[in-house]
């Protein structure tokens, strides 16, 4: 059953509470709340939803399955986002490259075709990762990878190969798609070098001739095709990518990298510090524009097309409310140095440590497996609502803009304590102060433990390895949000409440 994002009526009570001065829903918390001042003459600028422009997922093959693609549409329903990324399309199971008797490149588009056919027809274009080799292909043919699906990470035995079917992937793709729409795709060549999904030795040399190879390739069939890297973990090599290509006259359309709020600093900045889940990604994504900057070429645009808030299986971090506050702090803080975001994943389908074995286990997806929201989905859904500008605030905790219409919409967090703390959090009461013509209601949507927690469920349920389908549909209800709250504003001011690891949208009209 896919999910939609529906709500539930609130109890009937609520709205009468609401609407009286002075109630606990109207007025809630202490006496001395964080005030945040939302002026209309504040300074304003656009804010892109640079956020929810691309999603990654699991690998190529997995795209043709139809409970990845009913996850893409619920996704897709919820954010409009407009790419997707995934690993392997080289894949042997693709069946892209084969090699006859006499050792001959033999090529096959059918799963291909299928991939991107999928893709498009649900309104979502290829944010094309180029990996991994195919075993034919493969230099050494024993160097595969941890991963489940054991990719083959050599580089190619024969670059005269690799250029051709590169070439011939690129006019297949132009002759059934049409230019025009191909050139509105992203080509990243390969994926994180600069670890053990790259087997060239020295590693940033040999993946500069792989760049340089299929780069030059690409552009051949047609130059307007955008194609960047170097795709690397932790914030690496970007700047020494951009002095190579400049001197060697290489193209490059794009910078791309990749980190995890919880990469160590020694591998991202090379310190020693201790830098908070909340606070590396958008370090690191600045660490980077600021060396696009200082470049040859800082006109390069930066897509972080790997990000979340770990890089391991944490369901206190993953599955949990506590991607609410880390998601909006995350935008808050990286608008303005970066031109688009990749989430890593928009779905559970997905076997990287193989067959998902129990429905929570702190994958990457904002939908759990048997498409069962969880709370990373909500509060995608709920950023989704932020305007198109953005009004400058004084709080850490809270993000002011403004739609077209002239409606303000705030998102305030509570960022509670790290989960691995053992450290519940409290609760914490913003005041919304409103100075210029603003309405007198307010609409407020939230997630928290209270709201959309499907995680907690999980667990007061006993945490089953095979829910029933009873159960199951008991999950999408605890994560189904209840219906948005209707606010007075008293003087132009709202005051909220808002948990440990809880978020909230608010719409005033």
């Amino acid at each position: 059953m896919q999910y939609r994002h529906k709500f539930i009526f609130f109890p009937i009570l609520a709205f009468v509470l609401a609407a009286l001065p002075g109630s606990a829903l109207a007025e809630d918390g202490p006496q001395n709340p964080e005030v945040v001042t939302i002026d209309d003459s504040a300074p304003a600028h656009p804010l892109p939803h640079f956020w929810e422009e691309v999603f990654g997922s699991g690998r190529a093959v997995l795209t043709l399955r139809d409970s990845y693609r009913s996850d893409l549409r619920a996704v897709k329903q919820a954010t409009d986002f407009r790419y997707v990324r995934f690993h392997a399309l080289f894949q042997d199971e693709v069946g892209l490259y084969d090699e006859d008797a006499q050792g001959n490149p033999v090529y096959n588009f059918s799963y291909v075709d299928q991939i991107y056919d999928g893709l498009l027809a649900d309104g979502v274009r290829p944010f094309v990762e180029l990996s991994f080799m195919p075993k034919k292909l493969a230099a050494d043919k024993n160097a595969l990878h941890a991963f489940w699906y054991k990719q083959n990470i050599s580089p190619p035995k024969d670059y005269a190969k690799w250029d051709d079917m590169i070439r011939q992937l690129t006019k297949h793709l132009v002759d059934r798609y049409g230019a025009k729409e191909v050139e509105e795709w992203y080509f990243e060549v390969w994926n994180e070098p600069n670890l053990d999904f790259w087997a060239g030795e020295p590693r940033q040399s040999t993946y500069f001739e792989l760049y340089d190879h299929t780069v030059r390739v690409i552009k051949s069939v047609d130059p307007h095709l955008r194609v960047g890297g170097p795709a690397t973990a932790q914030a690496a090599w970007a700047d020494v990518f951009i002095r190579h290509c400049v001197e060697n006259n290489v193209p490059v359309d794009f910078v791309s990298s990749h980190v995890y709020g919880n990469d160590k600093s020694e591998d991202v900045f090379g310190t020693s510090e201790k830098i908070p889940r909340n606070r590396m990604v958008c370090r690191a994504v600045k660490k980077v524009h600021d060396q696009i900057k200082g470049s040859a070429k800082p006109e390069l645009p930066l897509i972080w097309s790997e990000f979340n808030a770990s890089y391991m299986n944490e369901t206190a971090v993953t599955d949990s409310t506590y991607m609410g506050p880390w998601l909006a702090d995350t935008i808050r803080q990286c608008e303005g140095i970066v031109d688009m975001m990749s989430y890593w994943t928009f779905s559970d389908v997905f076997e990287e440590q193989g067959v998902v074995k129990e429905p929570l286990y702190g994958g990457f997806g904002v939908l759990a497996e048997r498409s069962i929201p969880k709370p990373a989905y909500a509060a995608f859904a709920m950023l989704h609502k932020l305007g198109e500008e953005r009004i400058e605030v004084d709080s850490d905790d809270a993000l002011a803009t403004r739609r077209k219409d002239g409606t303000r919409v705030i998102a305030i967090w509570n960022y509670g304590a790290e989960p691995d703390s053992h450290n519940t959090g409290t609760s914490k009461t913003i005041r919304l102060k409103f100075k210029g013509h603003v309405g007198k209601h307010a609409t407020v949507f939230r997630v928290d433990h209270q709201h959309g927690d499907m995680h907690s469920a999980y667990e007061k349920m006993g945490s089953p390895r095979y829910p029933t389908e009873t159960q199951i549909e008991a999950l999408r209800d605890a994560a189904r949000l209840p219906g948005p709250e209707k606010r007075d504003l008293h003087n132009g001011e709202l005051t909220l409440t808002v948990p440990s690891d809880g978020l909230a949208v608010i719409e005033v009209k």
